[in-house]
């Protein structure tokens, strides 16, 4: 099936009332996510902690930026992703000619009827693959983001629902600037976290080329574990995590140890605070808890932070890695005590 049949553009799923979407408990959340991770694993080799922290931002109904060199499998990753989870997939690459109406759709004239009808473009799947995002250019690039933003498009003023959930992985090669268009602050805060797959230690790289051979076919093969609406289903069980009070005072620290930091001209925003819970919750899905712990913070919060913040001119000199200075900013924030 086509992705962009998937869902009429025209529908709105999210509209459903909450009592059609099954209720999971913790633990049959964890075995279904588990499940995912499980059969994913399959094709993309002795990366688990990458890719729960993949699931886990797609979980907390975020967008995942991957900043890795080419040949990692972050497409593979993605592809994998949506066939277990029983989403629809679409891929999108982006270049420099690549206009806003080539990847969110356009209206035109049915020569048949001679009417005027919305085509939807390949966006309009549950998960969106946005190769190289920073080859587009800003226009473009903005129209994607507007579109994770709202969950809709709009075509001569008519407001086009996508399908639910619907989801981006953006990729972008951060060894090659030639031809690029980088992504603003305030485009990449619209992401809930940033992250690398990263190449593959010796052992998994010799297993990657042995199950090649033993394939001989580059197309891995892998099954859908989620049916349809199942994957939402564990997003909708997030909600029934608890945070505790003592919780929440920990991540506002860590975000305000940010803004506090001497080499950061801006440190997160709020909504650094709300992608931390979330994230944070997400893991203890996976995890198979009804609760969040410190440890779940602790594990997210420099992913979900280290791209939303902005040097100040004399660090940006200094070529200082802001990853390294939030790293130090939640490491001087003491944990709550936890038992």
């Amino acid at each position: 099936m086509n992705p962009t049949d998937a869902l009429s553009p025209t529908s709105n799923p999210r509209s459903a009332p909450d009592g059609h979407i099954a209720k999971l408990s913790p633990t049959d959340s964890a075995t279904m996510v588990r499940a995912v991770i499980d059969e994913v694993s399959k094709a993309v080799i002795g990366k688990r902690a990458a890719l729960e922290l993949i699931v886990a931002g797609l979980l907390a109904d975020g967008h995942v930026l991957l900043d890795d060199v080419p040949g990692v499998a972050k497409t593979l990753t993605a592809r994998s992703l949506a066939v277990a989870a029983g989403l629809s997939f679409s891929r999108v690459q982006f270049t420099p000619d690549v206009l806003p109406a080539d990847i969110t759709g356009a209206t035109v004239l049915d020569l048949e009827t001679r009417e005027a009808r919305f085509r939807p473009g390949p966006i309009f799947a549950s998960l969106v693959l946005a190769d190289e995002i920073n080859r587009a250019p800003a226009k473009t690039q903005a129209a994607l983001l507007e579109a994770m933003q709202e969950r809709q498009t709009t075509a001569d003023g008519i407001s086009h629902q996508l399908p639910t959930p619907f989801l981006v992985i953006a990729t972008q090669n951060p060894i090659e600037s030639e031809g690029t268009y980088p992504l603003p602050e305030a485009q990449l805060d619209r992401f809930i976290l940033r992250t690398t797959i990263g190449l593959p230690e010796r052992l998994d790289e010799v297993e990657i080329v042995r199950r090649r051979l033993g394939r001989g076919t580059d197309e891995v093969a892998l099954d859908a574990v989620l049916a349809p609406g199942e994957f939402y289903a564990v997003q909708q069980s997030i909600e029934r995590v608890q945070v505790d009070d003592a919780i929440t005072g920990y991540v506002v620290d860590l975000i305000r140890a940010t803004r506090a930091a001497r080499e950061l001209a801006v440190g997160a925003s709020p909504r650094g605070s709300l992608a931390v819970v979330k994230l944070a919750r997400a893991r203890a899905v996976i995890a198979g808890r009804d609760f969040v712990t410190p440890d779940d913070v602790k594990e997210v919060a420099l992913p979900a932070l280290a791209h939303r913040v902005v040097l100040t001119p004399e660090a940006w000199a200094r070529r200082t890695d802001p990853t390294s200075v939030v790293d130090q900013a939640i490491q001087s924030v003491p944990a709550p005590s936890w038992h």
